[in-house]
């Protein structure tokens, strides 16, 4: 059969169905490069004797006291690991042949007693389990906001005990125990399994049997817990799965099908909950081979089981159509199966799906169409769970319309009618927003197909759109009234573009936008009628003006509507300028007798066609909106701070502002101290951190006006430090204080290197206290701003509070959390050159380079582990380094000799310029194959011509082509091994140098630190587990700032090193290039 390229095709040469991977999915892993043989028994740093201000043990607020680092000068800890595993390094013995494949990976052992990866429930069998009724003390007092900070201590404690994990689901599974105190449980049990279940590689960081346990409870636990509870373990599930299933928990889906029962809804309830907690994470994922096997294995063990279930619960349905909590049940079981239907669609429409897709199209109309008023709800706010499910049937619809339209188009048309029956009748009322959202989104998606959009392609059925679909769903309602006065940030949060794409607006305004996209001219005639017609009403009737300008909205932008400039394509039937000048603008500039829903649309209107404006005609408005931050009302002065954030975001293709600095400044006092002020207004936690927005538009302001922050720079600094200890309390909202940290980052950049006394006079009293009271959601925050303030002073040496922090910085339970790994790194690199001489002095070294092991010994976090080893070589002279330099290659040739990523090949070929090029402090290119000949004869000879000089010229930064450069001209002039062993490597490494000579490379001055070149901050993943603060990215340096024109440099040394070598140099080039080599290396020489 022929292989489907636009989906998974079907595959039945092993006699049965399947689906295979289309065109373009990963199939199998590189090979590796070459077999680098290093010996099987690494020498690491096991043996060596650690005196340092570590204590191994728990992460504790002392640890972050000044006092703290001088308790334990001169205290040893020695390894842990065996005698016979602490011997001295020896030379191993040469391979005999270098063909041989390469070792497996040696086990790591880290140097010192803190960094051993051994998990302390590896002695559960000795311990006795936790106590329960502690533990759900513990959670009770997380509930307390004056008790939660201690008992999250307190339980951080517990989880470090064995059998933590099946004692939460002890509590999770008490009756006895109160309702709220179980799902703390849940809750707790879910972030634990997050953290702590597998590590990076995918091994298990509990025993064998606490995961057996685990895997048999949970089923069942979701089985019989009530909805809330069900969420977290579900969540806990999806966890497990992706380290687990398919492989290492193959038994699951045949164990949920064994639990499918004809006549319990409750039971069907759990374990579908189950199964769409697994498959739902295959929405988002792309296509690879190992996840269509999963996929082929939950088709061949739960599919055919999943099906007979659906004709199962629509009999029940059918039956217990007059009894009422029956009947919710059977339903609730339903729209669980119709959202697994579309877990399992989300990448190929499964064999036993299309096999009956005619029965289950069927199913799904008639429940599309489906009503029982026994299923209703009396509250105009709660969705009915038949609504629910006809939602769930929609977004099944989309998906096949948009994918499957091959196959389901012969199916498509009964639903479009029922879909447009749908959205006629059903009432305004907030309850049917998500199924009215969802059939509209289906809709669209009919409305994207050439097969089926000529059905509205005509002027009356698009006037019955118009009135019947979109003006209903776009005109304010009560409800939206209600929410603008009670709850306006939710009113914000729902309103701006792209936020929420299940509101009515939204969802209407994407269908005709589809419908304009298709059908322009007439879409725009068409509505053009009814905006008309409102903004005559509006005279009087300012809802109606409201609708007016949603239509125009609707009609007059083209394309997508980015975060990052608004409109960029208008309709060339209307004009947006005229349009707001006619209609808008006055409802702006005035004052009194304006609406504030009328006040707010003219701002969105703003915003919305940001790009549209020329500097001239927002040089007018500007004013106008700034003065609406004034305003009393909170959606007004939120709306007013939300478009002048953008608009200062606004620049041009070549990045050049359309408001620069010297705009701004004049101004940038005022509008700083009233946004302070409004958001102090609140002095609860929750309250202040509520608004994103405003701290958003102060980040802004900062990022703009750069140094001229200056003279305000007390001030702005008081006000984000009060805002920091109030936030500290209870830290409740990630964009809020991301924005926070971002704007106090602003200021380090900027301002610090004239004021670094005021910023650590300010700075390190709020920011000392958050790591004494581990607030975990600022310390990464807290770690780019010290890095960013350390890197922007003058100063060569640091403050005792840096040398203070230096001890805790090494504390090994701050690196166990991720996401403070790339902000840790990021300040230990920033103060290892700073505070060498005190690294020395208290022998922390050695714990460095077990930071930099650790680091190096994860997927995700090695190439970190060469910024500390870059830092540790331009710090420290060899004579420092000698005794672990060997190590450290054995540590890197291991990884080299696996299958190494190419973004660690590059990493590692940029530290061995750097250790080249550094030849007049003592390294150099001999230095580096006599230090990897302690590793094993001759290895260098493998490494060098497979990585160094295939991947240098692979080098994109210009301040590492440079580095490479340098390395390589010292190599072919000064390198003894090179002039007398490894002519042909000679000979070789002047070809690289010439290709990178052919494009010299060039460092701009200041290599780029003065741009703030921000990722949209619309776009940053809060839920990652480490979020890089723009304003604090690490400077891009120049190791070697003294070589500006690298092709003179190198002509420059060429010649130096000629002589000095008694004209040594070019008696190679005549030897050992050829004809064209030398003609090319000629300019250098001479």
């Amino acid at each position: 059969m022929c292989i489907r390229t636009r989906r998974l095709s079907r595959d039945t040469s092993k006699g049965r169905s399947q689906l295979t991977p289309a065109a373009g999915a990963s199939t199998s892993r590189p090979v590796v490069e070459a077999p680098i043989h290093v010996c099987p028994e690494p020498e690491l740093f096991s043996a060596f004797e650690v005196r340092s201000s570590l204590k191994a043990g728990c992460f504790k607020a002392s640890h972050w006291l000044p006092q703290h680092t001088a308790c334990h000068r001169g205290k040893k800890y020695k390894s842990s690991l065996p005698a016979c595993q602490q011997r001295s390094l020896q030379p191993p013995v040469q391979a005999k042949t270098k063909h041989l494949p390469p070792p497996s990976p040696p086990p790591l052992r880290f140097p010192f007693p803190v960094f051993l990866l051994i998990s302390p429930f590896s002695i559960l069998s000795l311990i006795m389990a936790a106590d329960i009724g502690h533990i759900a003390q513990l959670l009770d007092a997380t509930l307390d906001p004056s008790q939660h900070r201690k008992a999250e201590t307190a339980l951080k404690q517990e989880a470090t005990k064995p059998q933590y994990s099946l004692s939460l689901l002890n509590i999770v599974n008490s009756d006895s125990i109160p309702s709220k105190t179980r799902l703390a449980a849940a809750l707790a049990f879910k972030n634990f399994i997050r953290t702590n279940y597998v590590d990076e590689e995918g091994n298990y960081k509990l025993p064998q049997d606490e995961v057996q346990i685990i895997k048999e409870r949970l089923i069942g636990l979701m089985i019989s817990s009530p909805a809330n509870i069900q969420a977290q373990l579900g969540d806990a599930i999806s966890v497990i799965a992706d380290s687990d299933f398919w492989r290492r928990w193959e038994t699951l889906t045949q164990e949920l099908v064994s639990r499918f029962s004809a006549t319990d809804p409750k039971v069907n309830v759990g374990v579908l909950e189950v199964a769409h907690s697994i498959f739902v994470r295959w929405r988002p994922l792309f296509r690879t081979d190992e996840l269509y096997m999963e996929i082929n294995h939950v088709i061949s063990t739960f599919g055919q089981a999943f099906v007979q279930l659906l004709v199962t619960i629509d009999k029940k349905i059918t039956e217990n159509s007059d009894k009422k909590d029956v009947l919710q049940g059977w339903f609730e079981a339903l729209d669980l199966q119709i959202k697994i239907l579309y877990d399992m669609s989300c990448h190929d429409l499964p064999p036993i799906f299309e096999e009956n897709l005619a029965s289950i199209s069927e199913l799904l109309h008639k429940y599309l169409t489906y009503s029982n008023p026994l299923l209703e709800t009396d509250d105009e706010t709660e969705t009915s769970i038949a609504d629910t499910v006809k939602a769930d049937i929609c977004e099944v619809l989309e998906l096949y319309t948009v994918k499957f339209d091959e196959d389901f188009s012969k199916y498509c048309q009964p639903f479009i009618e029922k879909a447009w029956n749908l959205l006629s009748s059903t009432g305004t009322e907030t309850k049917h927003d998500i199924v009215v959202s969802k059939a509209l989104h289906f809709l669209t998606a009919v409305a994207s197909t050439k097969e089926h959009s000529g059905i509205f392609n005509n002027e009356d059925v698009l006037t019955q759109i118009v009135e019947k679909v979109i003006l209903p769903n776009v005109a304010l309602r009560e409800s939206d009234i209600e929410l603008f006065e009670d709850e306006p940030i939710e009113f914000i949060r729902r309103d701006l573009e792209g936020s929420d794409t299940d509101s009515r607006r939204r969802s209407a305004t994407d269908f005709l936008r589809k419908l304009q996209e298709r059908f322009e001219a007439p879409v725009t005639t068409v509505v053009s009628k009814y905006i008309n017609h409102y903004l005559a009403q509006g005279k009087s009737d300012w809802k109606a003006k409201d609708t007016a300008i949603y239509l125009f909205l609707s009609v007059a932008a083209k394309g997508a509507v980015t975060a990052a400039q608004g409109v960029k394509t208008v309709n060339p039937l209307v004009n947006v300028v005229e349009f707001f000048e006619q209609h808008i603008a006055q409802d702006l500039i005035n004052s009194e007798g304006v609406e504030p829903i009328s006040k707010v649309d003219a701002i969105k209107y703003l915003y919305t066609f940001r790009s549209q404006l020329s500097k001239e005609q927002w040089t007018v408005a500007l004013g106008p909106l700034i003065q609406n931050l004034n305003s009393d009302n909170y959606v007004v002065y939120s709306y007013a701070a939300i478009a002048v954030e953008r608009v200062l975001f606004l620049a041009d293709d070549a990045g050049n502002a359309m408001f620069p600095r010297a705009d701004i400044e004049p101004f940038a006092k005022d509008l700083l101290g009233h946004l302070f002020k409004l958001i102090e207004k609140e002095s609860s936690p929750a309250k202040l951190q509520e608004n994103e927005f405003l701290m958003r538009c102060v980040m802004r302001i900062l990022i703009v006006i750069k140094d001229g922050a200056v003279p305000l720079l007390e001030n702005v600094l008081t006000h984000l430090i009060l805002i920091t200890n109030v936030m500290k309390q209870n830290p409740s909202n990630p964009r809020f204080y991301y924005y926070h940290f971002e704007a106090i980052g602003a200021l380090v950049r900027y301002c610090a290197a004239t004021n670094a006394a005021l910023f650590n006079e300010k700075l390190w009293g709020p920011f000392h206290q958050i790591l004494v009271e581990d607030v975990t959601e600022f310390m990464q925050y807290v770690f780019q701003v010290l890095a960013q303030l350390l890197e922007s002073s003058p100063s060569e040496t640091i403050s005792d509070n840096y040398k203070a922090l230096l001890g805790p910085l090494l504390n090994p339970t701050l690196w166990e959390t991720r996401g403070n790994v790339p902000a840790c790194t990021r300040l230990l690199s920033a103060v290892i050159p700073r505070a060498s001489q005190a690294i020395i002095a208290e022998n922390q070294l050695e714990p460095v380079l077990g930071i930099f092991q650790k680091l190096l010994s994860g997927k995700k976090s090695e190439l970190l582990a060469f910024d500390i080893l870059d830092s540790i070589v331009k710090t420290f002279e060899p004579s420092v380094l000698d005794q672990y330099f060997g190590t450290i290659l054995r540590l890197v040739y291991t990884k080299l000799q696996g299958n190494p990523a190419d973004s660690f090949k590059l990493r590692f070929v940029r530290f061995y310029h750097l250790v080249a090029a550094r030849l007049e402090v003592g390294y150099g290119t001999d230095y580096f194959i006599k230090q990897s000949d302690s590793v094993e004869e001759g290895v260098f000879t493998k490494v060098y011509p497979v990585f160094v000089l295939a991947e240098t010229q692979k080098l994109a930064r210009p301040v590492d082509r440079k580095v490479a450069v340098v390395s390589l001209t010292k190599t072919l002039c000064d390198s003894q091994a090179f002039a007398q062993k490894f002519m042909k490597g000679w000979a070789n490494t002047c070809r690289i140098l010439l290709t990178l000579l052919a494009n010299p490379p060039t460092v701009a001055a200041g290599t780029g630190d003065e741009i703030v070149a921000e990722a949209d901050v619309d776009d940053i993943g809060f839920g990652m587990s480490f979020t890089a603060l723009n304003t604090c990215k690490a400077h891009v340096r120049d190791d070697f700032p003294e070589v500006q024109d690298v092709a003179k440099w190198v002509h420059e040394y060429m010649i130096a090193a000629n002589q000095r070598h008694g004209g040594a140099v070019e008696g190679f080039i005549g030897q050992r290039l050829g004809p064209e080599e030398q003609a090319a290396i000629a300019q250098y020489i001479r």
